[in-house]
């Protein structure tokens, strides 16, 4: 027979409404990044990271429910949401311990794109399973649901990368309450505490708001970065290319240094710390481009600045690196900026 067209509309409007209403508002957080740090081609990939954990939740969950003899309605409000989670916050974690993470919008942006491609694996698993071309079903869970799990994993994104830059670690006890947080905003959304018509209208609501704030927050922040750290990267630099660092409580530390290390590692150390700053402040005149909406020329040299820092790392060695530490230590922050040039080399 043939397709009943109507029939066939509102199939696809149904669709529409559980799967797009979360990539909206995650091309939203995109476009609102004034300094566009996170590349079409990464959230992209995030998105599919999300689905694919999505596919694993799908065969995880019946085999945890059957293993522990759980209730399913029980599960889905308690276990459920902390397995999900921890698997959406994993990515989270793991791009925090690379250092690939550099500001706060960074995090929202990592976090919800994954849990928007877990929501879109989720409610699409859904239409097909379920068959109901309602309408208003696929509008709560479309701006409910999805939009839940974009938010929960974005919100321990945020917390996560907030207590790495305070504490400057990635030790678990610094990703477990961001992990706690998106997993008891998952579960009560789950225990329907309120109807599913007003969770989805608070949702619509706070966390705009919420990430208005992650937005400015994280705008201060990279402002005072920049302008701090492109001043003292810039005096630094020019007071070891003048040689005057002998001058300097700088140069003492390394005279001192000599009496516990060979004259060439101390050398190196010297190069290290000179290359290191050349390549910070090239990091950031990349930011300050992006923000005025120029485009960034790639260096063809960055390729070859960041083998020889490698280079001059392995040379300076693990104790090396240590004893620089009170002169020259290299944040979270500071490796996130090299991670950046390197993704951004031609």
């Amino acid at each position: 027979m043939p397709e009943n067209p109507p029939a066939a509309g509102l199939w696809a409007l149904c669709l529409g409404l559980g799967v797009l209403p979360v990539l909206a508002f995650l091309l939203a957080l995109v476009l609102l990044d004034s300094y566009k740090l996170i590349g079409l081609r990464r959230v992209l990939t995030l998105v599919v990271t999300g689905m694919a954990i999505g596919l694993a939740c799908l065969l995880l969950n019946p085999w945890l429910m059957d293993l522990l003899r759980t209730d399913p309605h029980l599960y889905t409000r308690t276990l459920g949401p902390f397995v999900e989670e921890l698997l959406k916050g994993s990515v989270v974690a793991l791009a925090l311990h690379r250092r690939r993470i550099g500001f706060l919008v960074d995090a929202a942006v990592w976090g919800f794109a994954v849990g928007a491609g877990f929501a879109a694996f989720e409610n699409t698993h859904y239409f097909v399973v379920l068959a109901e071309p309602r309408p208003m079903l696929w509008i709560l869970r479309g701006f409910g649901t999805a939009i839940m799990h974009g938010g929960a994993t974005a919100l321990m994104a945020v917390l996560s990368k907030q207590l790495s830059d305070l504490f400057d670690s990635v030790l678990p006890s610094v990703i477990l309450p961001g992990l706690l947080l998106a997993t008891i905003v998952h579960s009560a959304f789950n225990h329907f505490y309120l109807s599913p018509s007003l969770s989805t209208l608070l949702l619509l609501v706070i966390l705009p708001l919420l990430f208005v704030l992650v937005f400015r927050a994280s705008e201060k922040a990279t402002h005072r970065w920049l302008g701090t750290g492109f001043d003292s990267d810039q005096e630094l630099l020019e007071i070891i290319n003048s040689g005057r660092v002998s001058e300097m409580r700088i140069g003492e530390y390394l005279n001192n240094l000599k009496e516990r290390f060979p004259a060439e590692t101390v050398v190196d150390m010297l190069c290290l710390i000179r290359l290191h700053l050349e390549l910070s402040i090239r990091a950031k005149g990349v930011l300050l481009m992006k923000r005025a909406g120029f485009g960034v020329p790639a260096d063809p040299e960055v390729e070859a600045r960041l083998r020889e820092l490698a280079h001059l790392e392995k040379n300076v060695g693990p104790t090396g690196m240590i004893a620089l530490h009170p002169i020259f230590s290299m944040s979270h922050r500071d490796l996130w900026q090299l991670h950046m040039l390197r993704e951004a080399r031609p």
